[in-house]
């Protein structure tokens, strides 16, 4: 009987487990190194700046997903329109990966550079669709589109297959929105995104996020929605601003054990000081 045999198997089986062990590790350098590049395509394509209106402030919370090896494709932005009216938008790509973080910037880029053609919320999403559908991809992407005009504090909303917003109100009032809304961009040529005008009251907020916030594992999205619509109407009797009640929003979505981005928008009017 050989002694040698156990000793070449013993071999054999550490140098197998070893090349498995090296195909592994390179399997995850190579998918971390996906990931870091998604976060860092995530970083570069939110707004470094927000837009100043007198009176009314934007503020913003944006978390990424990090779920394993998962990145997702929220995103949200503020920018100064031609007319001198604010661009607000927020919205979520379908998937979790590169294609996903990379198609987020073409939708973002996508429809600052039609707002500089049309400022119709409506008529903007309409031709965001048809162009994203020309870039010949699977993926769709939700949207909630609103145009500020800080001369009289009117929002044009318009809303692609994306999450209703919240709104509050300084006497007390608050709820979700009722608008119609059409469907996701990307999906069906010649669609059409009914807006929806509302009026941003003195102390009043209005709140714009995606489902990450409200929606997970540990939270249902009706729950998820009714405690940010109850935050948003303490915050505007409180006169709470709109960076603060932002944080307090996305201290929601760290109870929803979340494996999305989450991103949330909050536009508010400062409160009018009565002086003696």
């Amino acid at each position: 009987m050989s002694l040698e045999r156990p000793t070449e198997d013993g071999d054999e089986l550490l140098a197998r487990l070893g090349s498995l062990t090296a195909q592994a590790r390179e399997l995850a350098e190579m998918q971390r190194s996906r990931v870091e590049l998604a976060l860092a395509l995530q970083r570069g394509m939110l707004p470094r700046d927000l837009p100043h209106a007198s009176r009314f402030h934007v503020a913003v919370r944006y978390v990424p997903a990090c779920h394993g090896l998962n990145v997702g494709g929220d995103w949200y932005d503020a920018f100064a329109m031609p007319d001198g009216r604010v661009g607000l938008s927020i919205g979520d790509v379908q998937g979790h990966n590169i294609e996903a973080a990379a198609f987020m910037g073409q939708v973002r880029v996508g429809l600052r550079a039609l707002a500089s053609v049309t400022g119709d919320p409506g008529e903007l999403l309409s031709r965001t669709n048809d162009l994203l559908l020309t870039l010949g991809t699977d993926l769709f992407a939700t949207c909630t589109f609103m145009r500020l005009d800080p001369s009289t504090g009117v929002l044009e909303s318009a809303r692609a297959g994306h999450i209703p917003h919240i709104w509050a109100t300084a006497d007390g009032k608050s709820g979700i929105a009722e608008d119609e809304g059409g469907p996701p961009l990307g999906i069906q040529e010649g669609m059409q995104y009914p807006v929806t005008r509302y009026r941003l009251t003195t102390g009043g907020v209005f709140v714009l996020l995606t489902d990450g916030v409200v929606e997970g594992p540990s939270l249902h999205v009706d729950e998820g929605l009714d405690q940010v619509v109850r935050l948003a109407g303490v915050a505007a009797v409180a006169g709470m601003d709109a960076d603060a009640l932002a944080a307090g929003v996305m201290r929601i979505a760290e109870r929803v054990g979340h494996e999305d981005d989450a991103a949330v928008l909050v536009v508010g009017h400062d409160r009018i000081d009565v002086r003696p």
